[in-house]
């Protein structure tokens, strides 16, 4: 055991994922979901050891109570002595922040004006640092910020066709989410196809319930497809992404709805789960396809397609194309997903290996793909690490 373990946060309205990591080995000794959290039966699952703990915590708990008893099982297990730092997920720094910060009350000031910006995400991003502070009085806490990799988007790309008055007074743009994962795959691509960061161009397609994808031309991203919020894009697990605005205004207008309801509709009750009317989970939708449920396969061809038209649309910023990056729970695990794309990409050259294709999942990475020019890869994030080495880095520049 080493003295380099980053407890690692990130906060949800009612839940809270949780991880620690040794930053010398760059393994998850530990990791963990509180969920259900202010509600009448809040849960934690810890896994640790190869053995999950499950610890039912009273009614209505929240999230100071679920960190303080994730704190007792460190110091339990003597774990907690070993941590050095608590590195935080959040959502949304708009353009206060373009890299990861050690929080200090100005710094918590900060996320905490910005977050009408992320109204869902922030709010409990900050609610989960305040736990943290109070569960762990003496350590320095880090925000590592989804936003802050598409800091180099040039305005061109992050500005909407709006008033600029909205965007000078009201900060509304593209800022874009994802950006640890994004970041993280860009680094491992970068070794893996052999070329140096600040020359590599890929477009990075994190695909989960929640999806972005990201042009990144010499190490940075120019471009990616989440916008204001998160709810831009792709088609997802249960958000709509790109439609058009004019639909809000029809279904308020026309059919009646509440704004709440058209904030439900867009971004829990659309997307895969949607179009499917079946779930949003893609390995259920992959299984009723292949059984020829006609919603299961519709949602696919059009989360296949819309993904395929974005990645195309992203060679116009790059100019040259080393590869794409397929991440994320769907990104990583779903072949079917990479070769429907890849196969609609087809003026680009792609020629998918099917055993590659087949070989690189659960964790296994590599190059899917036979053919010269660019080529496809999968990688599996690794957000946590990101933010454990961040943690460390910056704890290490105050010393």
């Amino acid at each position: 055991m080493t003295d380099k373990l980053v407890f690692i946060l990130n906060c949800g309205s009612s839940s809270l994922k949780f991880a620690l990591i040794d930053t010398q080995t760059q393994q998850q000794i530990l990791s963990g979901l509180a969920d259900s959290l202010a509600s009448d039966s809040p849960i934690i699952t810890i896994k640790y050891q190869g053995n999950k703990h499950r610890v039912t915590l009273p009614a209505q708990a929240a999230h100071q109570q679920a960190i303080d008893t994730v704190v007792a099982f460190l110091q339990q297990h003597q774990l907690a002595t070993h941590v050095v730092a608590v590195g935080h997920r959040v959502v949304h720094g708009g353009e206060a922040f373009t890299e990861s910060v050690i929080i200090t009350p100005q710094v918590l000031s900060q996320i905490e004006q910005v977050s009408q910006l992320a109204p869902l995400h922030n709010p409990a991003n900050i609610i989960g640092i305040k736990a943290a502070q109070q569960a762990f009085n003496q350590l320095p806490q880090v925000a590592v910020f989804d936003t802050a990799f598409h800091q180099t988007i040039p305005a061109k790309a992050y500005l909407y066709p709006l008033p600029y008055s909205l965007y000078e007074e009201h900060g509304i743009r593209r800022y874009g989410f994802h950006g640890t994962s994004h970041f993280y795959v860009t680094q491992q691509a970068s070794q893996l196809l052999g070329i140096e960061r600040d020359q590599l161009n890929i477009i990075s397609a994190h695909l989960g319930n929640g999806a972005s994808v990201t042009a990144i031309k010499n190490g940075q991203s120019v471009d990616t497809s989440m916008g204001l919020t998160p709810l831009e894009g792709l088609v997802m697990g249960t958000r709509c992404g790109d439609i058009d605005p004019a639909i809000s205004h029809f279904l308020i207008d026309q059919l009646g709805y509440q704004q709440a309801q058209v904030n439900q509709l867009l971004n829990k009750e659309s997307g895969l789960l949607g179009l499917s009317q079946l779930s949003n989970d893609c390995r259920v939708l992959e299984e009723e396809a292949e059984q020829g449920h006609e919603g299961a396969r519709l949602a696919l061809d059009i989360f296949c397609y819309r993904l395929a038209k974005y990645i195309a649309s992203y060679t116009v910023p790059l100019g040259q194309l080393d590869a794409v990056v397929f991440t994320g729970g769907i990104g990583e695990n779903s072949d079917m997903i990479r070769e429907n794309v890849l196969r609609q990409l087809s003026i680009f050259g792609f020629k998918v290996d099917h055993d590659k294709n087949q070989a690189a999942r659960f964790g296994a990475s590599g190059i899917i793909t036979n053919n010269a020019g660019p080529q496809a890869i999968v990688i599996p994030t690794n957000e946590e690490l990101v933010i454990a080495q961040d943690s460390i880095r910056l704890i290490q520049q105050e010393q």
